[in-house]
Formats: C-alpha cells, sequence, structure tokens
C-alpha cells in the first residue's frame, strides 16, 4: 500500500477583490506563497481555540490513474473512480493496491471511462454506490448509471438504474451527485451532437434529476421526464449552496470560439431553466435563456464543483471551488451572501500540481481534491496521479 501523507506546499489565505462577471484568466492571481514555519496563532473571541493563518497542501495518496471521482464512506475511508474503470479504495491514509470493482466494458478513450461517482443518503444503512460510466453500442457511445453493494472488502454489482444517455469520447458529462432532496443529479454533455441540447426529448446536454432506482420524480419541472435543466454543453460539476439549497454547477465552454477559447461558465439552475447552449455562449445572451453568473475566457475547464461549509478552515466558509484542467488548479470562487447570483472575487489557491479534476469537502473539513495529470493532455509529474489535501496552519 502506499499514500503515507506528507506536506507539498504552503500557502497564505486570501483576501476577497471584486471581479467582474466576465473573468479573463490571465487575470486570475495565484495565492501568495509563504514559509510554514512557526505562523503566529490568532485566537479566536469566541471559543478561544486557535484561528487557521493560512493553509497547506499535502499529498494523501499518489500513484492513481485519472481519479474522476472521490467519496468518503467515513472519515477514514474514501473511495475513488478511476477513469480507466477501476474503483480504488483509500483507507487509513494508505492506497489499497488492489481495485475494489473493475468495469471491464466502458469506453475508455478521449474523456469518456469511468466518471461519476456517489453514495446513496442512506448508505450508513443500505451501502449502495452509485457510479456513472461510458459504454459502447452498435448504436454508438452511451452513458449509463449502475447501483453497486460495497462490501467493505469489495463493490458488487447490484443494479443498472438508468441508461441509453447520449455520450461520446468528448462532451460525455457524467458527474453524479444527490441533492439535499434525496434526489440523485446526472450531468449530462451534449455527446458532439450541438442539437441534443436544445431537445427536451434527448438526456444529451441536460441536468437530470431522478429518484434513487431511476425513475421520474412526479415534482420534476417537466411531467413524466428525467430533465431539470437544458441547453447545457457539457456540465461537469454540481453542488448546493449551504443555507440556501440554491444548485449551482460548471461547464467547460467552446474551444475555439472567436480567440482563445473558453466560455466556460459557472450557472446558478433552476427547474426547467434553459442555459443557451448551443444558441448562446460567452457573454452573448437571449430571451428565454439564462446567463451565467461568471464565464472564463481564454478557458479554465472547470471540471468540479463544491461548497466550503467546515469550521476547520474557516477562512474558506462558504465559498465555491472547482478543479482547472486546463486552468490547471485549485480555484476559489467567492459568492455575494446577499446576492448569490454575484460574484466578488476569484483566485487560484493550488496553482503547482498540474490538472485538477475533482474537489469535495471530506468529513473531517478538510478540502481534498485529484489531479488528471495522467489523461493525456497535462504533464505527468513525479507521483502522479495524486488525490491531495488543504490543512490548516496554525
Amino acid at each position: 500500500m502506499t499514500g503515507a501523507f506528507f506536506t507539498l506546499a504552503a500557502c497564505a489565505a486570501p483576501a476577497a477583490t471584486a471581479a467582474p462577471p466576465s473573468v479573463s484568466t490571465d487575470a486570475i492571481a495565484p495565492a501568495e506563497t509563504v514559509e510554514a514555519a512557526d505562523p503566529p496563532v490568532v485566537k479566536t473571541q469566541d471559543s478561544g481555540a486557535p484561528e487557521p493563518v493560512g493553509w497547506e497542501v499535502q499529498v494523501v495518496a499518489e500513484g492513481l490513474e485519472v481519479p474522476w471521482s472521490l467519496a468518503f464512506t467515513s472519515d477514514e475511508r474514501m473511495l475513488v473512480a478511476e477513469r480507466t474503470g477501476a474503483i480504488r479504495e483509500i483507507a487509513g491514509g494508505l492506497l489499497n493496491p488492489q481495485p475494489l470493482y473493475v468495469f471491464s466494458d466502458i469506453v475508455r478513450s478521449g474523456e469518456a471511462g469511468l466518471m461519476g461517482l456517489s453514495l446513496d443518503p442512506g448508505y450508513a444503512d443500505n451501502r449502495f454506490v452509485y457510479a456513472c460510466y461510458a459504454q459502447d453500442s452498435s448504436a454508438g457511445i452511451f452513458n449509463q448509471v449502475a447501483r453497486l453493494v460495497d462490501q467493505t472488502d469489495r463493490l458488487e454489482m447490484d443494479v443498472v438504474i438508468l441508461e441509453q444517455i447520449p455520450s461520446a469520447r468528448n462532451h460525455a458529462g457524467c458527474r453524479l451527485r444527490f441533492g439535499p432532496d434525496g434526489k440523485l443529479y446526472i450531468t449530462t454533455g451534449d455527446a458532439l451532437d450541438t442539437s441534443t441540447a436544445q431537445n427536451l426529448d434527448s438526456l444529451g446536454g441536460k441536468i437530470l434529476r431522478v429518484n434513487p432506482d431511476g425513475s421520474v420524480p412526479v415534482d420534476n419541472p417537466f411531467p413524466g421526464s428525467l430533465v431539470y435543466s437544458y441547453g447545457h454543453r457539457n456540465p461537469q460539476g454540481i453542488d448546493w449552496q449551504p443555507g440556501t439549497g440554491l444548485l449551482f454547477s460548471s461547464e467547460h465552454g467552446p474551444s475555439g470560439f472567436d480567440g482563445p477559447g473558453g466560455g466556460d461558465e459557472i450557472n446558478l439552475i433552476q427547474p426547467g431553466g434553459n442555459y443557451g447552449w448551443p444558441l448562446v455562449s460567452h457573454d452573448e445572451t437571449l430571451e428565454g435563456t439564462i446567463p451565467p453568473i461568471i464565464q472564463f475566457t481564454p478557458a479554465e475547464a472547470p471540471a468540479s464543483l463544491s461548497f466550503y461549509s467546515g469550521d476547520v478552515l474557516p477562512m474558506f466558509d462558504g465559498n465555491l471551488f472547482f478543479g482547472a484542467l486546463r486552468g490547471e488548479g485549485l480555484v476559489r470562487v467567492l459568492l455575494d451572501e446577499n446576492d448569490p447570483a454575484s460574484v466578488l472575487s476569484v483566485e487560484k489557491i493550488v496553482n503547482d500540481v498540474g490538472r485538477v479534476r475533482d474537489v469535495v469537502q471530506g468529513p473531517d473539513g478538510l478540502i481534498y481534491f485529484a489531479t488528471s495529470n495522467r489523461d493525456g493532455r497535462g504533464r505527468v509529474q513525479p507521483g502522479d496521479d495524486k488525490v491531495l489535501r488543504l490543512v490548516p496552519l496554525f
């Protein structure tokens, strides 16, 4: 087993600065690097507990191959979906050399493979784990969502709850996340066919909302349909803002559009909302479609999305994070607490680890994220790919 914890870098806590809704990623500043030795201790007035003065990046595990999704089953155990088809286990800080499950019949090229991973809200009792992956057939490539049962030392296939989701070797979507309503949300890309995004009879280019058994919730915005929102190009991350319960998503924009690519988006999702693709992108607007709260040009390729709500890193409370693939780093977004659709600042707080795919908050209150440098588009660094985490400095 491998994966002992050790320090990679140390950073200072960022300060909020104003930023416009449309951001040139050339202007996203990296966090300042500082020395980790003997920082001062700040006492809070309320509890007298030490207050972090910054954070550092630690390696949790290495030697992974394109980890796409992270899911904690307990304080000490994490499941990792590798795009090659394996579900791996990190337990007690160590990477199990043997996969818990391997999908043997999936597409493993381009951006497709084993992608999304999520635990059932009742996991403690039913041990259900959901996975989204791409399969090839005579009719083309399709995503499907399966439910597995966690037997601790292995995972066992239970049932496929959803299939025939349009997919391709690129624009495959496939992020899974259970919402606070207990429903499973699934992102789907346009599968390289832009017409699917505006077609409500297609599951491509959408965010889907399904019951845990794959059936249609009776309160979905389009009766009898799994579609929750549409007009998406390739949504890659979803999460709900603590306190408000509002759903946000991150999305890849059209590379090569009028210059240096870009048009990547962060969207505030409304039930039944049309987010415009392929009718509009970048800063274009169109009546009847919902513009992003922020777009990035040149491209950042936001590959995930996660709100932080812990007290271990209080400087990040309420902040939104995404992993940047093309932008190579971990990005922090500060929203206006009085207007969640207003972005106050954007900062790349980790920028020396390469391409970053998933980011999640762990049950220990730390922020975990995974690199994607072995995906064929990155510069492989020693030990790649890795799962890393942000921990506080005192």
